[in-house]
């Protein structure tokens, strides 16, 4: 195997174990809030972090495999979409598809999420606007 590609590997595995603890501590923090309305707040400001440090780790690791593998990065406004839609995609002869469809259309839900997370304040998220999103987790 190439040495990129050996990296490649190395460091997908290296982030696996950390977007698995922030899964984790999503639903930990959801169910936390969901269960206490005195914390509530608090649990919802936990969770939005957690899901936004998540996407922004998939996001990391679609960007190396979009320039080592594909060699090929979206620029410009929408790169951040761009390169989900990449993702999805099989390049023949390079590599298959890296996310399903299905896996994609909820990983950009995240994202638009995560854009949110970055431009309003966290006490105007709504729990049940952010309950499909950590419902999906899991399963990403």
């Amino acid at each position: 195997m190439n040495d990129i590609y050996e990296e490649i590997v190395d460091r997908i595995r290296g982030q696996a174990p950390d977007l698995e603890r922030l899964v984790q501590r999503v639903m930990m923090a959801w169910s936390h809030g969901m269960s206490s309305r005195d914390d509530q707040e608090i649990s919802l400001d936990s969770v939005a972090l957690n899901l936004h440090g998540f996407y922004s780790g998939l996001e990391r690791l679609f960007a190396l495999i979009s320039r080592h593998v594909d060699q090929s990065v979206p620029a410009g406004e929408t790169w951040h979409r761009e390169l989900l839609e990449q993702m999805c995609q099989e390049i023949p002869d390079v590599r298959p598809a890296v996310i399903s469809s299905k896996s994609m259309s909820s990983l950009d839900e995240l994202r638009r999420f995560r854009h949110l997370v970055r431009n309003v304040y966290t006490f105007n998220l709504l729990p049940g606007k952010m309950e499909s999103l950590v419902m999906d987790l899991p399963g990403l």
